[in-house]
């Protein structure tokens, strides 16, 4: 059970799990690092992004993959939205005001989902949903490779938008320093919600990647939500490279902590994982102490 080719099949499949955790790490890692704040809303964009893939696969017939086409866009101008015109307004500048409209979004998107398609987990069937790659030693499904493919793009992609555009230079600018951004006039409230779109749309590609091998139900996304904490937390608040290297560490102590502990407690890992980060190294891998 225990044998070298089992081991590394089930670290191979962590890597390719993980990928998709570090994407869904992604949008909350950015929108702490930039708005200093939690956004408790995160699970809720994700299952109505996963929502949004189902039904455009059940109406038009559109693949997950090429539904990230119009579902990316559309979700950063959601996100966009809703940073500019519902969560900034509504917080008048305090932090604390901020948690509890994202916590009050959550809600608000889960019941909503929950009274249009009702309570029911549905799942959508594509022929390749099966589909694995010999490597010899390992199968590998191939859904999780694409999705570890295109996780890597869109992480490379963020990172050189935030390094080498001059709208990264602005959100680093307000991340770092939000009255001195401000007084060289950079529109913070613009900046806030360009960070806030960009976080929402990779939970689009995530989604996107997630529903050719998972389920979907109005509290899908909290599955997710404390894997992406964990990962946060890991790889440093703030940290892109931090999320992307925290999911995929997570994503094999994962794979491995279900195999040698059984399926139903595969998450016990990760749980220990929290723990420790928290009380030895707080700051995470990548942190900065503030």
């Amino acid at each position: 059970m225990f044998s070298p080719e089992i081991v590394a099949t089930a670290v191979l499949n962590g890597l390719l799990t993980g990928a998709v955790y570090a994407l869904v790490a992604l949008g909350l890692t950015l929108v702490y690092g930039v708005l200093h704040i939690i956004n408790f809303a995160h699970g809720a964009l994700l299952t109505a992004a996963m929502f949004a893939v189902l039904v455009l696969k059940l109406w038009l017939g559109l693949d997950p993959y090429v539904a990230m086409v119009p579902l990316v866009p559309l979700f950063f101008i959601i996100g966009y939205a809703l940073q500019r015109f519902v969560i900034g307004p509504a917080s008048h500048g305090n932090d604390a005001n901020i948690l509890l409209v994202t916590l009050g979004l959550s809600i608000l998107i889960e019941n909503l989902l929950l009274a249009i398609f009702r309570s029911d987990t549905r799942t959508i069937d594509v022929p390749y949903a099966f589909m694995s790659i010999d490597l010899d030693f390992a199968l590998l499904a191939l859904p999780r490779v694409i999705a570890f493919g295109v996780s890597v793009v869109v992480a490379a992609a963020l990172w050189a938008l935030l390094a080498l555009t001059d709208t990264g230079k602005a959100i680093r600018a307000v991340a770092k320093e939000k009255l001195g951004a401000a007084l060289v006039g950079i529109d913070v409230a613009h900046v806030y919600a360009v960070t806030f779109g960009l976080g929402t749309a990779c939970l689009a590609v995530a989604a996107c990647l997630l529903m050719p091998t998972f389920y979907v139900s109005p509290r899908a996304g909290g599955a997710f939500v404390f894997v992406a904490f964990t990962i946060v937390v890991l790889g440093g608040m703030g940290s892109i490279p931090g999320a992307l290297i925290g999911g995929l560490f997570i994503g094999v102590v994962e794979s491995l902590s279900g195999l040698y502990f059984g399926e139903s407690l595969g998450q016990i890992g990760i749980f220990a994982i929290f723990i420790a980060i928290l009380l030895f190294r707080p700051t995470g891998l990548f942190g900065a102490r503030a």
